[in-house]
């Protein structure tokens, strides 16, 4: 083995040590970079020096805006009136709330792009309102936990805007790429609930009014007249995007915009405190995020300048020439990265290392963006990281054995096919970003 790939190997133990240490990420990824600049001949300056170039990229404030957005979002009710107008259109369904909240938690991503603003806008909502209906309590809570991983599947995704950036992909075709892949999870989520309703005690769906107390319910009219401006968000964004009438990061500043409008003048939820507290929140949250690229784009510098993306390259070639054995370890090893860290973390890291060796075996860029992002989402379900499902735990109230018997469910019924599809099956990623002309 050469030289450089035992400095590779001793870098990469030294990043694993420190993150399961519980070291913050940025600094994480700055002991592994110094441990890099100090054996290898790659000059300091000339490399903080690019790092300031990369870093000051339009490109990437896409990302801060979209989180901007998420909490606003979160904080000023438009998660509710989305809700309300979803149970119009579904509720004669048995387990019809079930399906609610998958569809609900689909259009939210669309809006955020992130996979927390789903579970912490509608969990404190409709885990309640499920374990009414008979749901038990671990089945409600994985329900919204795991689907609140469309906010990463469906477009706008701050991962794949992340991915787009590191890789010089388009975004645009980044996010094409994972649009069926989350209306698939949609399909089979929402097939697990109205499996689970009609084997276990949830209510039945109410007798159908008549033509006359429909017109006397107050809500029907009202609700969708008061969600118009909730609705128009994802026509906007995505129109916008797709319309060529905004980049990604002018839309997330457009969604950030729209948010704080709708939340103060409509909806009447944002008020000055609770704006303050939401920027103050964000902030935190994007300077550690940005420390947290900076380094870990400088130590994926020096490693390309090492050639170590080449020499995995030789590394896999040496294994095997089967296309569809190469990508079951690559799924495999991106779940595992994805246990340990978060998505973007885990692009930050491994996406220049792996995207030469896809590149290698006829994979697209395209649709390496979709393999890597519909399998990390798993991650934040799965320990030891698993950020979403704490969180999710955190807002059922519920224990670890109780959720995670149901949220296996979904991962393993509803979750994996979608994974095996996605890489395995290329018109899933790729039909949409060629239809467009990508």
């Amino acid at each position: 083995m050469s030289d450089v790939m035992v400095i590779f190997l001793i870098c990469m133990l030294i990043l694993m040590a420190l993150l399961f240490l519980g070291v913050p990420i940025p600094y994480c990824f700055a002991g592994a970079l110094i441990f890099l600049i100090l054996n290898t001949e790659i000059p300091i300056r000339t490399l903080l020096i690019w790092g300031y170039s990369q870093m000051i990229s339009p490109t990437l404030l896409a990302a801060p805006m979209f989180i901007v957005a998420g909490n606003l979002i979160g904080e000023s009710g438009i998660a509710e009136r989305l809700l309300e107008v979803a149970r119009i259109f579904v509720g004669k369904i048995k387990g019809a709330l079930g399906v609610v909240c998958v569809i609900t938690c689909g259009v939210i991503g669309a809006i955020s792009g992130s996979a927390f603003t789903g579970l912490a806008s509608l969990g404190t909502i409709l885990i309640p309102e499920l374990r009414k209906e008979g749901y038990s309590n671990g089945f409600a809570t994985a329900l919204i936990t795991c689907s609140s991983i469309l906010g990463v599947l469906i477009p706008p995704s701050v991962p794949l805007i992340i991915y787009g950036w590191t890789t010089n992909t388009s975004i645009l075709a980044a996010f094409l790429s994972t649009v069926i892949p989350g209306v698939m999870t949609i399909l089979t989520f929402s097939i697990i609930n109205l499996v689970y309703a009609r084997k276990f005690a949830v209510a039945e769906p109410a007798e159908e009014k008549t033509e006359e107390e429909t017109e006397r319910l107050p809500g029907k009219r009202k609700v969708i007249i008061g969600a118009i401006p909730a609705l128009m968000m994802p026509v906007i964004i995505l129109g916008g995007i797709y319309g060529g009438i905004f980049t990604a990061s002018e839309a997330a500043s457009v969604c950030a915009v729209i948010a704080l409008i709708v939340g103060i003048f409509f909806y009447r939820r944002l008020k000055g405190r609770n704006i303050i507290g939401t920027f103050r929140k964000t902030s935190s949250s994007i300077g550690a995020i940005f420390m947290m690229i900076y380094f870990s784009m400088l130590m994926s510098q020096v490693l390309t300048q090492l050639q170590i993306p080449q020499k995995l390259v030789e590394v896999f070639l040496g294994i095997t020439d089967n296309k569809y054995l190469v990508l079951l370890i690559l799924n495999i090893f991106l779940l595992l990265v994805g246990m340990i860290v978060n998505d973007s973390t885990a692009i930050l890291l491994v996406a220049p290392l792996l995207l030469p060796v896809a590149q290698s075996y006829g994979i697209s860029s395209v649709q390496f963006a979709a393999i890597m992002v519909v399998n990390l989402a798993a991650g934040g379900l799965t320990p030891p990281y698993a950020s979403i499902l704490y969180f999710g735990m955190r807002i059922g109230h519920v224990k670890m054995g109780e959720l995670m018997k149901s949220v296996l469910v979904f991962l393993l019924v509803g979750y994996l096919p979608v994974m095996l599809a996605t890489t395995y099956i290329e018109p899933v990623t790729m039909f949409l970003p060629r239809l467009f002309g990508y």
